[in-house]
């Protein structure tokens, strides 16, 4: 009688352990779970880095005027009445004519 409720015993232990690492709910999906947790604050990191710098830009347009002037500049080209505007252009390597001759 005693080997028998051994035999059962053994019997549940080793499917809840079964159940433990392998099954619904198990260490396996915990793990997962871990590591997509993990993941997605490490995204939601990067984003809110990417919201402050868009939120200090925004308080930066709306309080300076030299922000909007320097958009300006790089963005749309503004030049002020008695400045003067040199343009650079460097030649391309692979241009026709431009083999070092």
């Amino acid at each position: 009688m005693l080997r028998y409720v051994a035999l059962i015993l053994l019997t549940l232990l080793i499917a809840l352990q079964v159940k433990l690492w392998v099954g619904q709910g198990g260490m396996a999906e915990v793990w997962r779970l871990e590591k997509a947790v993990a993941e997605q604050k490490r995204k939601n990191d990067e984003l809110k880095a990417r919201n402050d710098a868009l939120s200090a830009e925004v308080a930066n347009l709306k309080d300076g005027e030299e922000a909007i002037e320097e958009r300006a500049r790089s963005e749309l080209g503004l030049i002020k009445p008695g400045e003067k505007f040199y343009q650079v252009v460097e030649p391309a390597a692979d241009a026709p004519g431009n083999d070092g001759h």
